[in-house]
């Protein structure tokens, strides 16, 4: 009844959260899925806690409201301009608890396999439990009870499911710090490998796949230290040869990564919760990756190896110089324009102005003037991250357009404003074929009449590409911080 009851439980988990992943995908539907998710990760916790073969509940518990109060903290401390960050670095933990889940399981397997081999029994069975195995194997609880009973087909598939486990999380562990540091400023977030490049992490990827059948072919436990170890150096060079300007398809690849990782630990824990969490998040994610590889028009194999973002060879010289304007000349054109598109990106959400850009909007539509907004699927350096900062700002849902709804009308545009953004609006994409964002679908925002670009300064910015936007002679550049340069800008509009 009790195990019923635990299953059951499961069951309404695992379906809140597939609820949750429908509902994320609309803003207006956005914070109802949220409590989806709250509710079944609830459910989930306490039926695990109280699950009949669960053990040391206590230490779990502790566990447990030790990670709430972490998770706490963040959540209060934490700015919307360090989410991307703050996921990177979530990640990094579910490919830990993979990795040491892996470990465990393989540490249980030889002490059950000891205490068996002490008592004359085999173990693993080679095709089903014997009487005396199975008297035997009631001395054993917990994950150790379920090992006990397995056959040897069994055992092995357990085997290779710990070792994808590891290898998966490893990978997942290092790729998601250096992401992390990447994206917080800590690592240079230009794309660089070691001499060999691609060669190294083939050779890693070899020596894996050997390791793993030695292993798996009864090897001790120095196979799967090694294979950590490659693993870990795999996750590091992948991520190590992106570059910034495709971090947000990383930080998806790696939310990917996370959830075919936490799978794994499901199949060896024999929890099907998390199977099925697992495969949610790790196919959303593998989904999510490959839409944004699309709206960059890379290939998503790149994606997979990693050592895209980088020129391929001499890229075109910049000429001209880039032109200031002040408040009171952005304001005259605002006035008499009839049409605005602004485009937010990364700069909107370091100077967090989405409410003095959300002001903005709402006195340029007082003023009967037809404002859009456009977002480009990888602006910022999360998925999503300008929708999520302009509902945040109360921005109306149906002025908030894709890419593909837009572009068609910038040469229709009176004022465009393009707030802390650089690769989306870049020319170069379409003009310069070694750049190293080429072939990458852009907001072609240099067709409208005129182009305001706030920007805090001259400098390339996070990706280190030169825009030739900046120097069109349609374009006038609004220097300093996002949000003082709005606030400065919105007396003027009354």
């Amino acid at each position: 009844m009790e195990i019923g009851f635990t299953i059951a439980a499961y069951a309404v988990a695992a379906i809140l959260f597939i609820l949750a992943l429908g509902g994320l995908s609309n803003q207006e539907s956005a914070k109802r899925a949220v409590w989806y998710g709250i509710v079944g990760m609830t459910i989930a916790v306490l039926a695990t806690l109280f699950d009949p073969d669960s053990r040391l509940q206590w230490l779990s518990v502790i566990l447990v409201a030790i990670g709430a109060g972490v998770g706490y903290q963040l959540a209060t401390r934490v700015q919307m301009t360090q989410m991307p960050e703050l996921v990177a670095i979530m990640h990094s933990l579910v490919g830990l608890a993979a990795v040491f889940v892996g470990f465990n399981a393989d540490i249980e397997l030889g002490r059950v396999a000891l205490a068996f081999e002490q008592q004359n029994l085999t173990f693993p069975q080679l095709y089903e439990i014997s009487r005396e195995g199975a008297e035997f194997a009631k001395n054993f609880s917990g994950f150790a009870g379920i090992l006990a009973k397995k056959t040897f087909v069994e055992v092995n598939i357990l085997k290779i499911e710990l070792v994808l486990g590891i290898w998966i999380g490893a990978v997942t562990f290092t790729g998601s710090v250096i992401a992390y540091g990447k994206l917080a400023g800590k690592v240079d977030s230009a794309a660089k490998q070691l001499p060999g490049g691609h060669i190294l992490n083939a050779i890693a990827a070899l020596g894996s796949i050997v390791l793993a059948a030695i292993y798996l072919g009864g090897g001790e436990v120095w196979s799967l230290i090694a294979l950590t170890l490659l693993a870990l150096f795999i996750g590091y060079h992948l991520i190590m040869g992106i570059g910034g300007a495709d971090m947000p398809v990383v930080v998806s690849m790696l939310n990917s990564y996370s959830g075919w990782a936490a799978a794994a630990i499901g199949f060896s824990l024999g929890n099907d919760l998390l199977i099925v969490v697992g495969a949610l998040v790790g196919s959303s994610g593998a989904i999510l990756s490959y839409i944004m590889c699309k709206a960059m028009n890379r290939s998503f194999i790149s994606v997979i190896l990693g050592g895209f973002g980088s020129a391929s060879g001499k890229q075109m010289t910049v000429e001209g110089e880039q032109i200031a304007i002040d408040a009171d000349g952005v304001a005259s054109a605002l006035i008499d324009a009839d049409s605005v598109v602004i485009v937010p990106g990364y700069g909107m959400a370091v100077a967090q102005a989405q409410q003095s850009v959300s002001e903005l909007t709402r006195k340029l539509r007082a003023k009967r003037k037809t404002v859009r907004f456009a977002i480009h699927p990888v602006a910022g350096r999360l998925p999503g991250h300008m929708n999520v900062l302009l509902a945040e700002a109360k921005v109306p849902y149906d002025i908030v357009l894709e890419m593909d709804e837009i572009n068609e009308d910038f040469p229709d545009t009176d004022v465009v404003i393009v707030i802390g953004s650089n690769d989306i609006v870049n020319p170069a994409a379409q003009d310069d074929p070694n750049s190293p964002i080429a072939g990458m679908p852009v907001l072609e925002v240099w067709k409208a009449k005129q182009v305001f670009v706030s920007k805090r300064g001259q400098g390339t910015g996070y990706s280190g590409i030169e825009n030739p936007l900046f120097f069109k002679d349609n374009t006038r550049m609004f220097y300093g911080d996002a949000k003082a340069s709005l606030d400065k800008l919105l007396p003027l509009i009354d």
